[in-house]
């Protein structure tokens, strides 16, 4: 298997992994569940492998943190508008 397209399947599924827990979260507009150091240290590192995928000029890489990164921002974005505790 061609090693970029092995890079790529990898970066689509783990880029995909957090859809399903957003779309529940935002069915049901509860956030109880989701713990906000995960999102903030998931974001970190999502956000730390972009930055490696650039300095190794690696695509598959970029593209897909980065999609993963607009993901968990768009969770944490429903975590501050539906969390009840504040």
């Amino acid at each position: 298997m061609n090693e970029n397209l092995l890079g790529i399947i990898a970066g689509i599924l783990t880029s995909i992994s957090m859809i399903p827990q957003l779309v529940k979260v935002i069915r049901e507009k509860n956030v109880e569940d989701i713990s906000l150091l995960m999102l903030l240290i998931l974001i970190s590192g999502l956000s730390l492998w972009i930055g490696y995928g650039i300095v190794k000029d690696e695509l598959p890489i970029i593209v897909s943190n980065s999609f993963a990164v607009l993901v968990n921002i768009s969770l944490l974005i429903c975590y501050i508008i539906y969390n009840k505790k504040t």
